[in-house]
């Protein structure tokens, strides 16, 4: 027989709704990054990058800053990926990049989130 005490794995690992809400919420920041890099770069046949804000004052400069908000995440870990291998840079700064770019994508899916909600997509 089973004790109260020793309860099976399964609830042990539950995860509250909370936290299945922001980790679903980062998994749609980084999603939705992928998404606008990706297309971005299948449309203009370069890679997006923070390069965009270098324009001066333009319309394509201010029209890039919310691309930028939300396609940061996948530029930041691209770049920081390709510079770990490139550059050999030092194991803390690629994780400090890896915790930005997370938390960046948490609060971009989480808006985004919010926005499918107040739309009614999402229940």
């Amino acid at each position: 027989m089973r004790s109260k005490a020793s309860s099976g794995v399964a609830e042990d690992l539950a995860m509250s709704p909370e936290a299945l809400n922001s980790l679903f919420s980062l998994c749609i920041g980084f999603a939705l990054a992928g998404a606008l890099a990706s297309g971005y770069q299948a449309m203009v046949q370069r890679p997006a990058g923070f390069g965009l804000l270098q324009a001066g004052v333009a319309p394509m400069t201010f029209a890039a800053v919310p691309f930028l908000v939300f396609a940061a995440p996948f530029i930041i870990m691209r770049n920081t990926l390709r510079g770990a291998k490139i550059e050999r840079r030092r194991f803390q700064f690629v994780m400090m990049a890896t915790i930005l770019a997370g938390f960046w994508s948490l609060m971009s899916g989480t808006f985004f989130v919010m926005t499918l909600r107040a739309a009614g997509v999402l229940a």
